[in-house]
């Protein structure tokens, strides 16, 4: 696999190395070694599933603030989105930058979000599912949100959602703590 930075410090794009033949094709899309090597976290004590039935549902902007801060290893496993990622964190260098990319389960691409960093996508594609790893166990007191579209921010989104929860479509706009 390989990592290529992005413009969001931190982030990282990890492309798998497939292997074809004319059974089809083996990859790996995580080594723990790998991770460490790169200075990414080697253990994910949680995984969880997004399926959305339509296509336009966006969820996000969301985070985690501290004790409960976590990193998350994003793959979409079918369909597509549109992903979004925020850096809140005042000390980085891409402090209220956003980087937005592709996401499919023909890309195959993975993406690594540190702690600070919000996410947030919308569905290209009817029955789209993406698959989050974790470096922390949920704890819902320590969830955070912020609105998709905060000027602050300036995400521009490729169309308007279809779908969005009562919880995403209420988050304020981001305030530095």
């Amino acid at each position: 696999m390989r990592f290529e930075s992005t413009p969001i410090a931190g982030v990282w794009i990890v492309i798998p190395e497939i292997r074809s033949d004319n059974r089809g094709f083996f990859s790996r899309i995580f080594s723990r070694d790998d991770f460490e090597r790169q200075g990414l976290p080697g253990e994910y004590p949680q995984v969880n599933v997004s399926f959305n039935n339509t296509k336009g549902t966006l969820r996000g902007m969301h985070f985690a603030v501290a004790p409960s801060r976590e990193s998350k290893l994003i793959r979409c496993t079918h369909g597509s989105a549109f992903d979004v990622l925020a850096d809140l964190r005042p000390d980085s260098p891409s402090f209220l930058r956003h980087a937005s990319f592709a996401l499919s389960s023909k890309e195959r691409i993975l993406l690594y979000v540190p702690q600070g960093v919000a996410h947030g996508f919308l569905t290209r594609e009817d029955n789209t599912e993406l698959e989050y790893h974790m470096s922390e166990n949920y704890q819902p007191q320590y969830d955070r949100g912020v609105r998709w579209n905060d000027p602050a921010l300036g995400v521009v989104w490729p169309e308007e959602p279809l779908v969005l929860s009562d919880r995403d479509r209420t988050f304020r706009d981001f305030i530095p703590e």
